[in-house]
């Protein structure tokens, strides 16, 4: 796990380089435990999405996304007709892979399903990973890309209906939500994010 300290005098995890967006995405957002449903959703299609690509490119695009999918709202998007498909992928906004598009509408039918039925979405996510877990990476340590827990939670959600629901994207997912914390211990948010009681 590398780190970098940037001319702010701030010490960060290298990935996020020193693109301003993606030092914002990294300050903000990333292992900051995050338990909205909704919320959870738009964070797992666009893992998806980044499969084959470098996270920045979803970055740079996730203001295009939230406009052609409708905030990611899943009551909207389950009703995606083909010619709402046929458009998406006319736009320049997202990344125009068929596959994944369909499958982002069938995700927001799986997860309506996981709602009326419960125990809803980011339960049903936090209970398969328990308490936030502190990995304590340490500068040179080598990234992690899976966990047990990711495997069982890519099992499930495959189980359930979703795709591009690897073990590596639901890791790289659960970095981002907080249900695992892997900033670097000299990183300056390693000791930030709230791991207290749900919201």
């Amino acid at each position: 796990m590398k780190v970098h300290t940037h001319e702010d005098g701030v010490t960060r995890c290298a990935w996020c380089g020193t693109d301003p967006l993606y030092v914002t995405y990294h300050d903000t957002e990333w292992g900051v435990p995050e338990y909205d449903d909704r919320a959870l959703f738009e964070k797992l299609i666009l893992d998806g999405f980044q499969a084959g690509l470098a996270w920045i490119t979803i970055l740079r695009k996730r203001d295009g996304f939230r406009a052609a999918f409708d905030g990611f709202q899943p009551e909207i998007i389950a009703r995606y007709t083909p010619d709402k498909v046929e458009a998406l992928m006319q736009d320049a906004g997202i990344v125009r892979n068929r596959s994944k598009i369909e499958s982002t509408v069938r995700s927001a039918q799986v997860w309506l399903d996981i709602q009326e039925r419960g125990p809803g979405f980011s339960q049903l996510l936090w209970d398969m990973n328990g308490p936030v877990l502190d990995n304590r990476r340490e500068p040179g340590d080598p990234p992690l890309v899976t966990s047990p827990v990711a495997v069982t939670m890519s099992k499930d959600l495959k189980k359930r209906g979703f795709n591009f629901v690897g073990p590596t994207i639901v890791y790289a997912f659960m970095q981002a939500v907080g249900m695992v914390n892997d900033h670097a211990v000299t990183c300056h948010r390693h000791g930030v994010a709230d791991f207290g009681a749900r919201a």
